[in-house]
């Protein structure tokens, strides 16, 4: 039995002839991705997360004292509280910062939630050491008879953010409205603070429960913030390869513009120059993300033979792609294969990247 071509092996007039072959040849080689995402160096493991939640719960004396004196005395021992607190509430953190904003006419913007939360999920010392430093210039302005210091913002927001998330857990849930639902109504923030007591004390996992909320629809957060990670995971493939056969390439980054190209790929290899070809790689599992991806790559061959129009040297666009959402759209497959001659890769035919595109001119490692 003869192992089934791949379109990157066949002349445009086989890939032709055995088009819808080829579709399913890429569609088969399609990993669904969407069980597997990157961790990132800022994911909370379920051991970090709890010893946050016990933190908390110690200081405030299981709840009994909910005050913001005892949750930064918490803060302080372990900056992952701010994710427990902010479970509890119910919130992302753009979100949180919008209720500050509304409540307290905070200025901690959204961009500055998501850092702090990051950083808080980074380091569990970041907010003592933020306090450290501050301390330190008030204790050096004292010493030498100078005005002492402002409070530093990532303070003052941290401030606000604890201030309107008790307010709010406290307050519980306002009188119904028709045809609305509150987000505090949840059976830990219901009834305010005797709710979260209740969750605290009697024998619910709440540590556990707080953990799958802080993840989201189940790692629908974590899945938000890793995104961009998802997508870096087949450019590290490609950039893998290149490297160990010892080609030159020029790795674009995001958003950046190049001369020449109204579109910048994922790679021009050797450069953007006189490249011999470019990459584009994604890796998506919604087939609406897989349109608009698919449509850049399109984009590529467009710009590539303009560029051959215009005088300048011809070179292979080439598609390195993977997730289950570029296999809910047969025409777009069709259509990326016969616009690129076959040059659509895939993680399980990755390697085959070099020896079947113009990429192989450059190979200076290896075999």
């Amino acid at each position: 039995m003869t192992e089934t071509k791949r379109p990157f092996e066949l002349s445009p007039q086989e890939l032709q002839q055995r088009l819808e072959e080829m579709v399913d040849a890429v569609f088969s080689d399609l990993v669904s991705e969407f069980l597997l995402m990157p961790m990132g160096k800022c994911f909370p493991k379920y051991n970090d997360f709890r010893d946050a939640y016990e933190t908390l719960k110690r200081a405030s004396k299981a709840f009994e004292d909910f005050s913001e004196a005892a949750i930064n005395n918490a803060l302080q021992e372990n900056s992952r509280v701010l994710g427990v607190v902010r479970s509890i509430l119910g919130m992302t953190a753009p979100e949180w910062a919008e209720l500050a904003r509304s409540e307290l006419n905070s200025d901690v913007t959204q961009g500055s939630a998501r850092t702090l939360d990051r950083q808080c999920r980074e380091d569990p010392r970041y907010i003592h050491k933020v306090l450290s430093r501050y301390k330190e210039r008030v204790e050096n302005a004292r010493n030498s008879g100078n005005t002492l210091p402002n409070r530093p913002k990532t303070l003052q927001r941290l401030d606000h953010l604890i201030n309107v998330a008790i307010n709010q857990i406290i307050k519980g849930v306002p009188a119904d409205q028709e045809g609305f639902i509150h987000r505090l109504a949840k059976f830990d923030t219901q009834t305010g603070l005797d709710s979260l007591k209740y969750a605290a004390s009697e024998n619910i996992p709440y540590a556990i429960l707080l953990y799958e909320r802080y993840l989201g629809r189940p790692f629908a957060g974590h899945r938000d913030a890793v995104s961009e990670l998802v997508g870096e995971v087949m450019e590290n493939a490609v950039e893998e390869r290149l490297r160990l056969a010892g080609v030159s390439y020029r790795k674009t980054g995001r958003a950046e513009r190049i001369p020449r190209f109204g579109q910048a790929p994922d790679f021009c290899i050797p450069d953007e120059i006189s490249p011999i070809a470019v990459i584009e790689a994604k890796i998506t599992s919604d087939d609406g993300t897989a349109r608009d991806k698919v449509a850049r790559i399109k984009e590529l061959e467009t710009q590539r033979n303009e560029h051959v129009a215009a005088g300048r040297p011809s070179y292979d666009v080439i598609a390195c792609i993977d997730g289950r959402g570029f296999r809910q759209r047969r025409e777009d497959m069709r259509q990326l294969l016969l616009r690129l001659n076959g040059k659509v890769f895939t993680t399980a035919t990755m390697d085959s990247l070099i020896p079947n595109t113009r990429i192989q001119e450059l190979v200076t490692k290896g075999e």
